[in-house]
């Protein structure tokens, strides 16, 4: 199994799992966008999954990861690949009256050391919350790797972040979508 993958082929594999999709959506983000990546398509293959989250995984090798933490639901499936990748735990955080936390007794020990993954990053919003809640344990955050960067550079995340892909898609706040003004359903896809 081939550990590395090109971003020119985790594009192909979003696009050939219908991952890839066009329309008027409302990201969890709370931005509009014409583009939406499903990657939930593509996970739902174990033999992809593994691949996707071995390159995930290849960065942070050396950083004696001892958990990693995604956001649910949409990292769920991720966190606990790229752990099995890395020989560490695997853990998520879920919202609780409108706060990201640790549930199910999951708990991070000070000095832990900490991968957070995410599927897609927008604003970076959800791995912030992740990261926070690590830190606030006294865990130590070594990164956040994520399959699809369409931030534009706008993730504001401070610690070393590693995308598979970075793609270009723009995201509007909703007084200034264009596909709003045009009048073009909204569909709310995500998690939140």
């Amino acid at each position: 199994m081939a550990t590395f993958l090109s971003g020119a082929e985790v594009v192909d594999l979003l696009r050939e799992h219908g991952a890839l999709q066009q329309g008027h959506f409302l990201l969890s983000s709370g931005m509009h966008s014409s583009h939406y990546i499903q990657c939930a398509l593509l996970l739902q293959y174990p033999d992809l999954t593994a691949r996707v989250c071995a390159a995930l995984a290849e960065p942070f090798r050396s950083e004696e990861v001892q958990a990693v933490v995604g956001p649910a639901i949409g990292a769920v499936v991720l966190a606990y690949e790229t752990a099995r990748q890395l020989r560490a735990r695997a853990l998520w955080a879920e919202r609780s009256e409108g706060r990201m936390s640790l549930r199910r007794s999951f708990t991070l020990s000070p000095g832990e050391r900490v991968l957070v993954v995410e599927d897609v990053v927008t604003t970076g919003g959800s791995a912030k919350e992740v990261a926070a809640v690590a830190e606030r344990a006294g865990a130590v955050v070594v990164g956040v790797a994520a399959i699809v960067d369409r931030s534009s550079g706008g993730h504001g995340l401070r610690w070393r972040f590693e995308p598979l892909v970075r793609l270009d898609v723009e995201a509007y706040l909703p007084p200034l979508c264009p596909l709003c003004r045009e009048g073009v359903p909204l569909v709310k896809p995500g998690s939140r």
